[in-house]
């Protein structure tokens, strides 16, 4: 991306005559409101002046968040050993949503440990995923001093 953001994914809806782009954007400093306004501004314009979304549609930009959704391999890799939630396209050991740790990722699938069954979900079953944030751990960190 030109403004030195990663673009991690877009997620893209209808509802009714109109649509909804939603773009998540990352930077190793964070991403602030006025991050995700500059960003919305210039994809905005390319996106009218190039026409390349036809009819209403509202732009999102957003960072992330605890809850950050997972796009491609790559994202799955950084975050082995984390706790995820996937939506599937067809059942897969009976489940079509799962959750748990995310145990190891290759070229085709992802292992999950499910109340402690490795599941092995091939990728191109994955609908959405998203990581599930350890809200707990996250308060604590929240409540700890600054270190100087």
């Amino acid at each position: 991306m030109g403004l030195g953001y990663e673009l991690l994914g877009v997620e893209r809806s209808r509802g009714g005559a109109s649509q909804l782009l939603r773009l998540y954007i990352d930077h190793a400093d964070g991403i602030t409101v006025e991050d995700c306004e500059r960003v919305s501004r210039q994809v905005s314009d390319l996106l009218d002046a190039e026409q390349l979304v036809s009819g209403e549609y509202t732009l999102e930009v957003s960072s992330p968040g605890l809850d950050r959704p997972l796009f491609t391999l790559e994202q799955h890799r950084r975050f082995i050993g984390e706790e995820v939630a996937l939506r599937l396209r067809a059942l897969v050991g009976g489940r079509r949503r799962v959750t748990g740790r995310l145990l190891a990722v290759n070229d085709e699938s992802l292992l999950v440990d499910v109340e402690g069954e490795s599941l092995d979900i091939p990728y191109r079953e994955v609908e959405r995923s998203r990581l599930v944030p350890d809200w707990a751990a996250e308060m604590n960190r929240q409540r700890q001093p600054a270190a100087d």
